[in-house]
C-alpha cells in the first residue's frame, strides 16, 4: 500500500470519529447560526427545543451525508496534508534543513501544507456542508427533502451544480485559512513533544494526539468562524428570489448581516462550537494517529499465524 494511499485510509478513520462525537453539537450550531434573531435565547434554549419537539434522533438529523461525506473529507484533508509535508521534507533534505531527513518543517510550510489541505478539502466539504445543512434547518413537520439523495436530485433540478455548490466561496476561504492553522498548530504540539522526549511520532502517548487535536480545534475555529456563519447563511439561504433568496453574494451577505444584526451575529452559535471542539477534534486526531500506527504493524511486522 502506498504512503497517499495509508494516508487516505488513516483520515477516513478519522472522519468517522469527527462525525460520530460532533454531530450533535454540530446541528444546535447551524440552527443557532441560521435562525432569525431571536429565536433562541441561548445554546442551552437550542438544544432543549430540538429535543422537546423532534426527539432525541434530531440530533444525528442529515448524518449519512456527513458520515460518508466527511469521512471523504477528512481522508482528503490528512492525504493532502502528508504528501505536503513529504514534499517539503525532501526539499529541505536537498537543502541540507529540517534535520537528517528533512522532517522537520518550517512554519510557513506547515502552513502552506494546510492551505493546500483545506483548499483541496473543499472541493468536497463544501457541497456535503450545503445538504448537510439543508437537511439540519428544514421543518420537521413538513420536509422539503426526504434525505440527503432526495435533496442532491432536487437542488440539481431546479438549479444545476451551481446550486449544490452555493456558497463555495465562503468555504472555500474558510478551508484554507482554517487547515492552515489548523495543522500548523497540531505538528507543533507535537514535534515540541517528540522533541522534548527523544520520541520517534509512533511512541507518543495516543492521549496527546487528543489534546492536540483539541488545541488545533480552538486555534481553527478561533479564525474561521465568523466565515463559518456566512457559510451557513449563504447554504441555507434561497436559490432564487422567487424562493426567498437574500443574498445576492458572499460580500451581500457579509453587508446584510453587519447592517441588520450587528456584530454579534458573526459569532452566534459559538457556544456549542467552542463544547464540541474538543472532543470531535481530538476524536478525529486520535483516530487518525491510531490507524497509522494499525496500518504500519499491518504492512510491516511479521503476522504470527
Amino acid at each position: 500500500m502506498s504512503k497517499t494511499a495509508q494516508d487516505l485510509v488513516a483520515g477516513t478513520a478519522g472522519g468517522i470519529a469527527q462525525v460520530l462525537v460532533g454531530q450533535p453539537f454540530d446541528i444546535v450550531k447551524v440552527r443557532m447560526q441560521t435562525a432569525p434573531k431571536g429565536t433562541y435565547s441561548g445554546m442551552l434554549h437550542c438544544a432543549g427545543g430540538i429535543l422537546k419537539h423532534e426527539g432525541p434522533l434530531a440530533f444525528y438529523k442529515g448524518t449519512l451525508t456527513p458520515l460518508l461525506g466527511i469521512g471523504v473529507c477528512v481522508s482528503i484533508q490528512f492525504g493532502a496534508m502528508e504528501y505536503s509535508k513529504r514534499f517539503f521534507a525532501e526539499r529541505n533534505l536537498e537543502s541540507g534543513i529540517g534535520g537528517p531527513q528533512g522532517t522537520h518543517l518550517t512554519g510557513g510550510q506547515l502552513l502552506a501544507a494546510g492551505t493546500f489541505a483545506g483548499l483541496a478539502n473543499g472541493v468536497v466539504s463544501g457541497p456535503v456542508e450545503h445538504i448537510r445543512i439543508r437537511l439540519q434547518t428544514q421543518s420537521a413537520k413538513n420536509p422539503l427533502y426526504a434525505g440527503p439523495w432526495d435533496a442532491i436530485k432536487k437542488i440539481y433540478a431546479q438549479t444545476g451544480i451551481a446550486g449544490i455548490y452555493k456558497g463555495q466561496v465562503a468555504t472555500l476561504w474558510r478551508e484554507a485559512s482554517g487547515y492552515a492553522v489548523y495543522f500548523w498548530a497540531y505538528e507543533k504540539l507535537m514535534h515540541r513533544e517528540m522533541s522534548l522526549k527523544g520520541l520517534s511520532r509512533d511512541q507518543v502517548n495516543p492521549g496527546y494526539a487528543i489534546l492536540f487535536g483539541a488545541a488545533a480545534g480552538y486555534a481553527l475555529w478561533a479564525v474561521i468562524y465568523p466565515i463559518d456563519m456566512i457559510k451557513s447563511r449563504m447554504q441555507t439561504d434561497g436559490f432564487t428570489p422567487s424562493t426567498g433568496q437574500k443574498y445576492t453574494s458572499t460580500l451581500d451577505c457579509v453587508r446584510t448581516v453587519w447592517r441588520t444584526e450587528g456584530i454579534g451575529a458573526f459569532t452566534r452559535g459559538l457556544g456549542p462550537t467552542l463544547i464540541r471542539s474538543p472532543f470531535a477534534n481530538g476524536a478525529t486526531f486520535l483516530g487518525f494517529e491510531l490507524a497509522q500506527r494499525a496500518i504500519h504493524r499491518l504492512l510491516h511486522e511479521p503476522s504470527e499465524i
